[in-house]
């Protein structure tokens, strides 16, 4: 089987090695190298190369990417936008929020929408109970005390940044 793993990623990976006092050890800085090489999600065949890499049998590999939150294992969107489901969140609406956020998208968690922009879905807990509901962007922006009426608004924004974006790369290339 071909290598899927960059040549460049695999590199970045093994620079990483001299940092921890163990291989195995670099295992979380690798899966969020490979999610972000992979735009926010971690391919199913990347697994065994990384723990070839790593000295680890790929279900120790697997193991991670299920257990945190962080990781996504099937593609999503360039924004991937998540609600806390946690205990505080829910008592200030997040499953209504979720709910309308789903409505307004077009797609359920686990989705992408067609354009490829967005996707959804719930995160347990984002730390920030006095603050709930809470809203989560690609594991960087958190947006607290979100409301439904929020949510258009929200939306929005998301769209003129992807659209910012897409214009630089268009005048770069």
């Amino acid at each position: 089987m071909a290598p899927v793993l960059p040549e460049a990623l695999r590199e970045r990976i093994v620079a990483e090695f001299p940092k921890y006092p163990e291989k195995r050890a670099v295992l979380l800085t690798a899966l969020h190298f490979t999610q972000e090489t992979f735009e926010g999600w971690i391919p199913k065949e990347t697994v065994p190369e990384i723990a070839a890499l790593l000295e680890l049998e790929p279900i120790e590999v697997w193991e991670v990417v299920y257990f945190y939150a962080m990781f996504n294992s099937e593609p999503v969107g360039r924004c991937h936008v998540r609600v806390c489901t946690n205990l505080s969140c829910c008592l200030r609406g997040a499953r209504p929020l979720m709910r309308r956020l789903e409505e307004l998208l077009g797609v359920r968690p686990g989705e992408v929408t067609e354009d490829g922009r967005f996707s959804v879905g719930e995160v347990e807990c984002l730390g920030s109970c006095g603050t709930a509901p809470v809203v989560q962007i690609n594991n960087e922006v958190y947006r607290e005390n979100v409301g439904i009426d929020d949510l258009p608004g929200l939306l929005d924004e998301l769209r003129q940044r992807l659209d910012a974006r897409d214009a630089e790369g268009e005048s770069e290339g």
